[in-house]
């Protein structure tokens, strides 16, 4: 059973930055890609970062140049650096993995619980 676990949530000013980590329970290798997705009170969720299984990275157009996803295989860990964080990044932040099954070709996704990001003065 797959099970993702995100941390570093917190209440920030508007211009800081804060780190959000995805402990995953096996090889982040396993997974096609890993992303980090938010959804604001009252809004959809919306995708904020991918890192693909090569490595390469997308991210949402309100984030580029402030944000940088990553990982860490040796631990496992996805991370999204947050910088310049304004107050309409305020949103549960969640952790998301999937990989493609062989046979079938369908997509799986797994998803962590959650952590609050709230950027305020």
């Amino acid at each position: 059973q797959v099970q993702l676990v995100e941390s570093g949530g917190g209440l920030v000013q508007p211009g800081g930055s804060l780190r959000l980590s995805c402990a995953t329970s096996g090889s982040i290798f396993s997974f096609n890609a890993m992303g980090w997705y938010r959804q604001a009170p009252g809004k959809e969720r919306e995708l904020v970062a991918t890192i693909t299984r090569s490595s390469s990275t997308d991210y949402a157009d309100s984030v580029k140049g402030r944000f940088t996803i990553s990982r860490d295989s040796a631990k496992n860990t996805m991370y999204l650096q947050m910088n310049s964080l304004k107050p309409e990044d305020t949103a549960v932040y969640y952790c998301n993995a999937y990989l493609i099954t062989p046979l079938s070709k369908t997509r799986r996704d797994y998803w962590g619980q959650g952590t609050q990001v709230t950027v305020s003065s």
